[in-house]
C-alpha cells in the first residue's frame, strides 16, 4: 500500500496490543426466547451491541449441559448475522464450569465471541480458567484464541484487578455492582445498587475508578454494571451517561432490550468532535501520518492515535461518519 494511504490501525499502533473495538452495550440474555429475541434485535440495529448467552444465571440446576448446548446453537444458528455472540459460564468453585467450555467450544467455539468469567476470586482464578479455555481450543483444533471478558465481583478480584487485566486474551473487565455490594456484608446500602448511590457511594466509586483504570492502563475495555431500570428511558440514559463521562466507561451491560438504544446513544462520541476526528485522520493520511494543522491547531500521532480511537467507537456506536471515512478507514 502506497505510504500516504496507510491504515491509521497499522500506523499509530505499530508493535502494540490494538484497543479492543467491542460495541458500547453487552446485552444478557438467560433463556432461549430471550436470546432469539435479542438476536432479532440484532438483525433490526446492527452489530451496535453483543449478545451475552448467559449459562450462569440462566440455566437451572440439573439442566446446566442442556442450557449450555442450547446457548451453543444460538450462536452456531443463522440468526447471529454478525458473529458477535459470546457466553457466561459458571463460576471457578461451581462443578459445571468445565462442561460449560467444552460445549461450548466443542460445538460453537468458531463462532464464539468471548467467553465472560463469572466471580473470579483473584487473577489466579482467571488464569486458571484461560488455561482450561485454551486446552478446550486446542483439543478441538481452534487455532485463534476466544477472547476473555472477566467480571469484577468479589474482593479479591478487586484487588487483583491490574493482574487480571494484563492475562493473555482478557479483553474486558466487567464491574459486578450486585455481587459487589452484597459482598460488603451491609457495610454498603442496598441504596448504592441504583442511582444516584452507585456513583456517589465512596466504597462504589472506588470500586469503579480502579476497575475502569486497570482496564484502560492495560488496554482492555472497562464495562459498567446494569442499570435495574427497565421503562424509564431518560434514566438509563442517564446512568449510562455519568458511567460514560465521569468514569470513563466505553461499554455497559442491559439486561432488558428496552435498555439497548440509550446506552448506546449516551455512549457515542461528541458528533462535533467526530467531525473534527474524519477532517483530521483524512487529512493526517494524505501527507503520510506526519504533522497537520487542522483550524490552527497542530496535531500529530499523539492526537491522531486520540482521534482514530474515538472515530473507531463512533463507527461500533452505529454513528454516522460519512462517505470518505467509511471508503478510507472501514472498506
Amino acid at each position: 500500500m502506497d505510504k500516504v494511504m496507510q491504515h491509521p490501525a497499522d500506523v499509530l499502533f505499530a508493535g502494540e496490543k490494538p484497543f479492543p473495538a467491542l460495541p458500547a452495550v453487552d446485552h444478557y440474555a438467560g433463556s432461549e426466547k430471550l436470546m432469539r429475541k435479542a438476536l432479532q434485535l440484532q438483525q433490526e440495529l446492527g452489530p451496535i451491541f453483543d449478545v451475552t448467552c448467559d449459562c450462569e444465571d440462566g440455566a437451572h440446576a440439573g439442566a446446566e449441559a442442556e442450557h449450555a448446548t442450547m446457548a451453543a446453537e444460538m450462536i452456531l444458528s443463522g440468526d447471529n448475522r454478525f458473529g458477535r455472540v459470546g457466553a457466561r459460564i459458571h463460576d471457578i468453585t461451581h462443578g459445571h464450569w468445565e462442561q460449560d467450555l467444552e460445549i461450548l467450544v466443542g460445538l460453537a467455539g468458531r463462532r464464539l465471541a468471548f467467553v465472560t468469567l463469572p466471580k473470579v476470586r483473584s487473577a489466579r482464578d482467571a488464569a486458571e480458567q484461560i488455561r482450561a479455555l485454551r486446552a478446550v481450543e486446542a483439543s478441538h483444533g481452534i487455532d485463534k484464541a476466544i477472547p476473555v471478558h472477566v467480571l469484577i465481583e468479589t474482593h479479591g478480584a478487586l484487588r487483583e484487578a491490574w493482574e487480571i487485566a494484563a492475562l493473555d486474551s482478557v479483553e474486558s473487565l466487567d464491574f459486578g455492582l450486585m455481587d459487589f455490594v452484597s459482598g460488603h456484608h451491609g457495610a454498603i446500602p442496598g441504596s448504592a445498587m441504583t442511582s444516584p448511590g452507585q456513583f456517589t457511594h465512596p466504597l462504589v466509586v472506588r470500586a469503579k475508578v480502579e476497575i475502569a483504570a486497570a482496564a484502560l492502563g492495560n488496554g482492555v475495555v472497562p464495562s459498567h454494571n446494569v442499570t435495574t431500570e427497565l421503562k424509564d428511558l431518560d434514566y438509563i440514559r442517564g446512568d449510562a451517561d455519568r458511567a460514560r463521562r465521569e468514569f470513563g466507561y466505553l461499554r455497559m451491560w442491559s439486561i432488558h432490550p428496552n435498555q439497548i438504544r440509550p446506552i448506546v446513544e449516551a455512549m457515542r462520541p461528541d458528533f462535533s468532535e467526530v467531525e473534527a476526528a474524519v477532517e483530521i485522520l483524512v487529512n493526517a493520511q494524505a501527507v503520510g501520518w506526519g504533522p497537520t494543522q487542522h483550524k490552527g491547531k497542530l496535531h500529530d500521532r499523539a492526537s491522531y492515535r486520540y482521534f482514530w480511537e474515538l472515530l473507531s467507537r463512533a463507527k461500533a456506536t452505529g454513528m454516522a461518519i460519512g462517505d470518505e471515512a467509511e471508503r478510507r478507514f472501514f472498506g
